[in-house]
């Protein structure tokens, strides 16, 4: 088992070369970033003495747990994706972590998070789930997430419903793409939570294919800047709510001249 402990940064050539006459101790304390991607790592050991990493590197792994980062208090960033990860385990003691990267794991459920009141970003896409599954989001988490989450990618995750997402108010860029997603409804009703959306990618849901997809999500999205990878026109976007304005209005007019049917009196 290849294990990332203090003695494999010890042995790393590219770490060795930077330790430039300080003690192996006091070398340890000034890193700020580990680069350990791609090393077949199958657990995080005792790296207590790194005591002010921020930056962590461990994706492309073999990893199956998170733990031993309760030492990281200093913790920004945390790229694990692509390893074998099935939980959202111990990261309550990170409250720094403002980007957190766990696509390409094995994660069903999302949760665990409700410590991480600066998460900015969250990257889950495609889970490796079992046929039928699709991922899933804890209530706590997203309530404790509804303050600071700018960026959320679940990419190809099986997902049907984002409802329980609407609570995430500050979302600037939403990727959904190639999820199972069907009404345009919900989607227009969710949205509608997010007024400061500016870039949002559907692209390969079923919705794509329903008729005025694009001009209802502009309509309802009034800063999206691109949709599904193309930019928007502000005049295009003024032409459509105009539309609908004018058809709103003209729906009005109508039902308020429609004449009651006629009262039929029998003598």
């Amino acid at each position: 088992m290849v294990l990332l402990t203090v003695d494999l940064i010890a042995k790393s050539r590219k770490h060795f070369k930077k330790k430039r006459g300080l003690s192996f101790p006091e070398y340890l304390k000034t890193l700020t970033h580990l680069h350990f991607s791609n090393k077949n790592i199958e657990d995080i050991g005792d790296l207590s003495m790194c005591t002010n990493l921020t930056v962590l590197y461990l994706y492309d792994n073999k990893v199956t747990y998170i733990r031993n980062l309760d030492f990281a208090s200093s913790l920004t960033h945390l790229y694990m994706q692509n390893n074998s990860i099935t939980h959202i385990d111990n990261l309550h003691y990170l409250q720094k972590l403002s980007k957190l990267y766990l696509g390409g794991n094995r994660i069903a459920v999302v949760e665990g998070l409700e410590q991480l009141l600066q998460l900015k970003e969250l990257h889950l896409e495609n889970q490796r789930l079992t046929p039928g599954e699709k991922l899933l989001f804890d209530p706590r988490t997203l309530h404790s997430l509804a303050e600071s989450l700018c960026v959320l990618n679940i990419n190809n995750n099986n997902i049907d419903d984002i409802r329980d997402l609407a609570v995430l108010k500050e979302l600037r860029h939403f990727s959904a793409a190639d999820n199972k997603l069907c009404s345009i409804e919900e989607l227009e009703d969710v949205f509608s939570h997010w007024p400061q959306l500016s870039l949002m990618d559907l692209s390969g849901n079923p919705v794509c294919k329903k008729p005025k997809y694009r001009d209802r999500l502009i309509i309802v999205c009034t800063s999206l800047e691109a949709l599904d990878g193309r930019e928007i026109n502000e005049l295009t976007r003024q032409f459509l709510i105009n539309w609908k304005a004018s058809r709103e209005a003209k729906k009005k007019e109508n039902n308020k001249h429609t004449m009651p049917g006629s009262l039929v009196l029998l003598l």
